[in-house]
């Protein structure tokens, strides 16, 4: 199964600077209970953004199309390359950044959103947009702004729709 995650405010802001626009403490501990013992498929910009590096307990997977060798990831240069080396029963996560969504939207079979309830002042990356046509909200989880989330945000999975 193929997943993108993301966290995407209401204008699909989800970067400035190579950075995260929003620190959520519970969407970064989602974003490890889902991926952690799977696959995650990057580019090299949001690699870089890593603070430590390869993210522990996940394959790593880094599009470039340079020659460059990232310590604990394989590397591919296309997402099409990278996808053939997974097995296919094996669960891969998209984390991005913009480029990267973009082109594996049309072959996913799941968005793992956290919608964050606010619109930056500035953002220099988007999460394309996709239509809710195409996509069935599967499940949905929302939360209010607490001691540590400064913003009201929902986890939602979508579901491509058949057919």
């Amino acid at each position: 199964m193929i997943s993108i995650i993301a966290a995407v405010a209401q204008n699909l802001a989800i970067g400035y600077e190579n950075k995260l626009l929003y620190w959520l403490p519970d969407d970064l501990k989602r974003f490890k209970a889902l991926t952690t013992g799977h696959t995650i498929i990057m580019g090299r910009r949001t690699f870089e953004s890593l603070p430590k590096g390869a993210l522990p307990n996940r394959r790593n997977v880094i599009l470039t199309r340079s020659r460059m060798v990232f310590p604990g990831a394989d590397v591919y240069s296309s997402l099409q390359e990278a996808l053939a080396s997974c097995a296919p029963e094996e669960d891969v996560y998209i984390i991005g950044g913009a480029s990267v969504y973009k082109e594996a939207l049309p072959l996913a079979d799941r968005l793992c959103l956290t919608e964050i309830q606010d619109i930056p002042a500035k953002a220099d990356a988007f999460f394309p947009p996709f239509s809710k046509e195409e996509w069935t909200e599967g499940w949905a989880e929302e939360h209010q702004p607490d001691e540590r989330h400064t913003h009201a945000y929902r986890f939602v999975d979508y579901v491509k729709t058949v057919g």
